[in-house]
């Protein structure tokens, strides 16, 4: 119990501590124009990155569906 109230204490304070970096390199960054270049890889770097995510967690429910994980884990 103690241990997993520490490991949840940690995880909060690293969330904390990445959401204070984004936001303070937001707002450092919020004169900086993109150009049109800049815009198409971003988009392109979101939209592969989310068709990759959507593909590895169907993979995870179809193998699941399939079975396919059962026997692992059992020695």
């Amino acid at each position: 119990m103690r241990g997993t109230i520490l490991v949840i204490v940690v995880l909060l304070g690293l969330l904390g501590f990445a959401s204070w970096l984004a936001y303070d390199t937001w707002q450092d960054l919020s004169e900086t124009e993109i150009g049109f270049h800049g815009m198409v890889a971003l988009g392109a770097g979101v939209g592969l990155t989310l068709l990759l995510g959507v593909g590895l967690m169907s993979l995870v429910y179809f193998s699941h569906r399939r079975g396919y994980d059962d026997e692992a884990g059992r020695d």
